[in-house]
C-alpha cells in the first residue's frame, strides 16, 4: 500500500511530478476525446446504420461499461505496478479501436469497437492513483483537479470533428487522435518515472487500512469507501452521459445541424474542467466537507428546471380562454446547462480532494470504486434517455431521470451523517 507524502516531502517538487501532472490530463482528455465520437459523429452513423433512438443509445453506453468494469483492475494494477506503466498500455491498447472504428461497416463492429475505446478508462483510474501518489499532499487538490480537467477533452471532439468530418468524411474522424495518444504514450515512456515502493500506513482507526492489505474485497465491506463514491458516481456518470446526448439532444430539440450542435454543447465540457481546477484547488485551504450539499441543492435547481418539456396551457376565462404556449429558449437552456456544468465541476474537484484526504492509502480503492459506479451509472443514462423518449414521449425526461437520481443520493447523504457512519473521527 503506498503511504501518503509527508508534509516535509510536498515541499520538495521535482521535474517528474510537474510532468506527470501536465501529461496526465492530457491523456485523459484524449481517453474523453474518444469516447464522444459516437456522439458528435451520431447523425451520420444514424443514418448510414438506420439506427433508431435504443440503438443509438445503447451504441454511447457501450463504452461506459467496458469503462466502468476496467476502472477497479487497472486501479488495482496501477497501485501493484505502477501507474504510468498501466496508463501507457491502456492508451497503446485503444488505438487499434480508433483504427477499427474508422473502418466498421456494421452496427455489432461498431458496438465491439465502442467495448475497446471503454478500456482507456484504465487510463483515467491508473493516471488518477499515479497524479495522486506524487502530487506534494498540500496542492493535492489542485494537481488532481488539473488531472479532472482532463474531461475537456469532449470539448475537443466537439470542436474538430464536424470539422474533419465535413473536410474528409466521418470515418477520417477517429484516426484523428491516433498520432496524438501515441505521442501521449511515448512522453510518458519517456520523461515519467513511477514512484518508488513505500512501507505501508499505519492502519487508521476503522480498520480499513488494515482489511485492505488483506484484501479489496473485504475492504469493500464498510461503508466508509462507499459513502464518497457514491456522491462522486452521480457528478461523474451524470456529466460523462450528458456529454454523449446533450449534441444530439440540441439537434432534435432546436432542429440544429452537425456542427452548430456540437459547438453550442462545447462550452459545457469546458466549464466543468474548469471548475474541477477550481473546486480541487478551493479544497486545498478548506475542509469543504458541507460543499457537496450546496453544489448537489444547486445541481438539483437546475435540474429542475432543465426538466420541463414544451407545453400549452389552456386557461378558461370569463369572456375568453387563453392560451399559455411555454418553449425554453435555446439560450436559456445553455445558460441553465453552463452553470450546472460549473457547479459540477466544482463538486468533482472538491470530492476528489475529499476522497485523497480521507482515503489517501486507498485512493486506488475508492476512486477505482468512484469511476466504476460512475461508469455504470452513466452508461445507464443514455438508454433512459432514449426510453424516455420512446415510453414518455417527452424529450426532457432525461432531466427527470437525473432529478431523480440526485434526490436518492441526497437522501443517502441524509442517512450517512444522521447515522454518524460518515462522519469524521477526532
Amino acid at each position: 500500500m503506498m503511504s501518503l507524502p509527508s508534509d516535509r516531502d510536498a515541499d520538495v517538487v521535482g521535474y517528474r511530478p510537474l510532468v506527470v501532472v501536465m501529461l496526465s490530463p492530457l491523456a485523459f482528455a484524449l481517453v474523453f476525446a474518444s469516447w464522444t465520437i459516437f456522439a458528435v459523429l451520431g447523425l451520420e452513423l444514424s443514418d448510414q446504420l438506420d439506427l433508431g433512438e435504443l440503438g443509438f443509445a445503447l451504441l454511447l453506453a457501450t463504452p461506459m461499461v467496458t469503462g466502468a468494469l476496467a476502472a477497479l483492475p487497472m486501479a488495482a494494477l496501477a497501485r501493484r505496478h505502477g501507474g504510468r506503466r498501466v496508463m501507457i498500455a491502456c492508451l497503446l491498447l485503444i488505438c487499434p479501436f480508433l483504427w477499427a472504428v474508422a473502418h466498421s461497416s456494421s452496427y455489432p463492429h461498431f458496438l465491439l469497437s465502442g467495448a475497446g475505446l471503454g478500456l482507456g478508462a484504465g487510463s483515467l483510474a491508473a493516471g488518477l492513483v499515479y497524479v495522486g501518489e506524487l502530487c506534494p499532499r498540500r496542492h493535492a487538490g489542485l494537481a488532481l483537479g488539473l488531472y479532472g480537467a482532463g474531461m475537456m477533452g469532449a470539448g475537443l471532439s466537439y470542436l474538430l470533428l464536424p470539422l474533419i468530418s465535413q473536410a474528409y468524411g466521418w470515418r477520417s474522424a477517429p484516426m484523428l487522435y491516433l498520432l496524438p495518444v501515441l505521442a501521449v504514450a511515448a512522453l510518458l515512456w519517456l520523461f515519467a518515472e513511477d514512484p518508488a515502493p513505500a512501507a505501508d500506513a499505519d492502519p487508521d482507526d476503522d480498520g480499513l487500512a488494515r482489511e485492505a492489505r488483506v484484501g479489496w474485497l473485504a475492504a469493500l465491506h464498510h461503508w466508509r469507501p462507499w459513502r464518497l463514491a457514491l456522491v462522486y458516481s452521480f457528478f461523474y456518470g451524470a456529466f460523462v452521459a450528458l456529454s454523449l446526448w446533450v449534441p444530439a439532444y440540441l439537434g432534435a430539440q432546436y432542429g440544429l445541424g452537425l456542427r452548430d450542435a456540437a459547438m453550442l454543447a462545447l462550452p459545457f465540457p469546458v466549464v466543468v474542467g474548469l471548475g474541477q481546477v477550481a473546486g480541487g484547488a478551493w479544497s486545498d485551504a478548506r475542509d469543504f466537507r458541507a460543499l457537496r450539499w450546496w453544489v448537489s441543492a444547486c445541481v438539483l435547481v437546475c435540474l429542475f428546471l432543465l426538466s420541463y418539456p414544451p407545453f400549452t396551457m389552456r386557461i378558461e376565462g370569463v369572456e375568453r380562454v387563453l392560451t399559455l404556449r411555454y418553449t425554453a429558449p435555446l439560450w436559456g437552456f445553455l445558460a441553465l446547462l453552463v452553470t450546472m456544468g460549473l457547479i459540477m465541476g466544482v463538486g468533482q474537484g472538491s470530492l476528489m480532494r475529499m476522497i485523497h484526504r480521507d482515503h489517501g492509502p486507498n485512493l486506488a480503492l475508492v476512486g477505482g470504486l468512484s469511476l466504476t459506479l460512475g461508469g455504470l451509472f452513466g452508461a445507464l443514462l443514455p438508454v433512459m434517455f432514449a426510453l424516455g423518449n420512446l415510453w414518455v414521449g417527452i424529450r426532457t425526461a432525461g432531466f427527470m431521470f437525473l432529478y431523480a437520481s440526485l434526490v436518492v443520493c441526497m437522501l443517502v447523504m441524509v442517512w450517512d451523517h444522521a447515522s454518524g457512519i460518515g462522519r469524521m473521527k477526532p
